[in-house]
């Protein structure tokens, strides 16, 4: 109930109003029936702006972080989060994503839209990163189209790190449905997997016009973190 009172009375029409979002492609999100939505991760104000356009609820597996959060603004953080009926996914673990594939196919198995950010995190430049498989294993298990999404403008209305996003005018983009039929029963191939997901980042590309890196965002982010803590720490030499 109450993710309606948000999408429709008080955070969506605010929202539609300051940021004025360009929706291209709507017409491809199915009226009903189960679907994955798969976009680019750009912002923390995707999470909101999305939502806020669809006509139809979407749920997005979102990062336990979230749900755990100290202090007064953890808690209000997870309330939100509760109340727009995300689910919390925890990332860390060799168990984490079979949970989150576990929690998407509950999703469409009731028919419902699922939001998925394959890279599976925000991305830290504003490029597109390689990813993940779990995208796949859902689509082909529940037997469900993907249409791809892109985000466009949000990483500099607020990018990592800005806890206020800039209003400025914003972009969603939706492309035709990706059917993937063809690869009924094939869900255990890593090989299909991989053509599968690449097939969606593709889109995804084609869709926002970001430079593609061919590698997993989490491992850049971690080794540019690491670079970064080698250069302000240096080694004594001896």
């Amino acid at each position: 109930m109450f993710y309606y009172v948000l999408k429709y009375v008080i955070l969506g029409p605010l929202l539609r109003l300051l940021f004025r979002p360009r929706i291209e492609g709507l017409e491809h999100i199915p009226a009903d029936g189960a679907a994955i939505v798969a976009g680019n991760h750009l912002s923390f104000s995707d999470h909101f702006l999305m939502p806020a356009i669809l006509k139809r609820r979407i749920t997005f597996l979102a990062k336990a972080e979230y749900f755990t959060g100290p202090g007064l603004k953890g808690r209000l953080t997870a309330a939100f989060f509760r109340s727009a009926g995300q689910i919390p996914v925890d990332r860390s673990g060799k168990e984490a994503g079979r949970a989150a594939i576990r929690e998407g196919l509950g999703v469409l198995s009731k028919g419902e839209l699922l939001g998925i950010y394959p890279e599976g995190t925000r991305s830290h430049d504003g490029r597109l990163y390689k990813g993940k498989v779990g995208v796949a294993v859902m689509a082909l298990t529940a037997r469900v189209p993907v249409v791809p999404c892109a985000m466009v403008g949000t990483f500099e209305i607020q990018p990592p790190g800005q806890v206020l996003p800039k209003i400025r005018r914003v972009t969603i983009r939706f492309g035709e449905p990706l059917d993937f039929s063809r690869y009924e029963g094939m869900e255990h191939e890593k090989a299909v997997l991989r053509a599968v997901t690449d097939e969606i980042m593709y889109e995804i590309l084609a869709l926002s016009g970001q430079q593609y890196v061919d590698e997993y965002a989490v491992k850049v982010k971690a080794a540019q973190a690491e670079e970064s803590k080698g250069r302000r720490f240096p080694r004594l030499r001896r």
